[in-house]
């Protein structure tokens, strides 16, 4: 790639890492010890970076250096946060969504498309156990790591900085307008961990996961209740008068995968699930194009069920409640 395009796709990048924040000539006017003015030459091609310069960048803003020397059709570079950095407690896990959202809520006119696989993250957020059982059992199962080996899951009240966080990603979700694609296999995941965490004794007492139960029961009722409205809220307040709009779709064949669109005034991108619970992520012009098309025909296939249809949006949560139901059962056999 000539020395003009490297130049100029790092200034993209460097600009997607900080949009929201600050401006490019401040931004990297600390970075590179330089004037704005002789950051903005640089900008505009007047000046070349140097070596030094570019290394100074990429390291600054964890780019690689490889990579954007060999940016091409079929060549994406994703960002996302290593497993090393969490502690996997649910306050830290939190606390990396709500700096994204934040970003997101201050860029013009933002607006989502997500399709969901097996577990609306966000929906889940409104019930902060559930959430905390998710985590554990990526940590625990998925991930195997040494700390949980010998740890059985247990009852523990949610810390007020983790009900916070949550809360504050809730309110960010639910202002932002967004399309969501759902499919039949809604929380028939989570409803497997939650029996086969039963079984296996890995609840420090089993009738926890009675309660689990319950908690998918009224997030079941909850997101239906939105559906119908057609508004997103917190559970256990009121649908606000005008905004957060929310557009349910039944995708009747299953999604393959979890993707978070989001396009602003300013920047499009796109968040994939990764890892279970961790996720990458792109503002790549090319992928974030090729997924907003695959996401406009998910929606052009699937049937609207918020506001309208109403006898299809009964259906559904009636087979998700069903599933939850027996899944209770099963578990309420299995401690007498």
């Amino acid at each position: 790639m000539p020395q003009q395009d490297i130049q100029s796709t790092l200034f993209e990048l460097v600009k997607q890492r900080i949009v929201g924040q600050d401006t490019i000539g401040n931004a990297l006017a600390d970075v590179l010890s330089l004037s704005s003015d002789a950051v903005y030459r640089r900008y505009r091609g007047e000046t070349a970076l140097t070596i030094n310069e570019i290394k100074k960048i990429c390291l600054h803003y964890n780019i690689s250096f490889d990579a954007l020397c060999s940016m091409e059709a079929g060549n994406v570079t994703f960002t996302y946060p290593p497993l090393n950095t969490y502690d996997f407690s649910l306050e830290t896990y939190l606390e990396g969504i709500l700096i994204a959202f934040e970003k997101l809520k201050n860029l013009g006119d933002p607006k989502l498309i997500i399709s969901v696989n097996n577990t609306p993250f966000f929906q889940l957020l409104n019930f902060p156990q559930l959430v905390r059982f998710k985590l554990y059992f990526w940590a625990k199962t998925h991930l195997m790591i040494p700390a949980y080996q010998n740890e059985k899951f247990k009852h523990e009240k949610t810390s007020e900085r983790a009900f916070e966080l949550g809360r504050d990603i809730l309110q960010i979700y639910n202002s932002i307008p967004s399309q969501e694609i759902y499919d039949p296999q809604l929380l028939q995941g989570f409803i497997r961990q939650i029996v086969y965490y039963c079984q296996a004794h890995h609840f420090e007492d089993p009738a926890y996961a009675l309660f689990l139960c319950d908690r998918l029961k009224m997030m079941s009722a909850h997101i239906r209740e939105q559906a119908s409205l057609g508004k997103k809220f917190i559970y256990g307040t009121q649908a606000p008068a005008f905004g957060n709009n929310f557009e349910m779709y039944n995708n009747e064949i299953v999604n393959t995968d979890a993707s978070f669109y989001f396009s602003t005034s300013e920047l499009k991108g796109v968040y994939l699930t990764h890892n279970v619970m961790n996720y990458l992520q792109t503002s790549n012009e090319g992928y974030v194009e090729d997924t907003k098309q695959i996401l406009d025909k998910q929606i052009a296939n699937s049937s609207i069920i918020s506001v309208v249809n109403e006898k299809e949006r009964n259906t559904y949560f009636h087979e998700l409640d069903r599933s939850i139901d027996n899944a209770r059962k099963k578990i309420e056999a299995g401690l007498l």
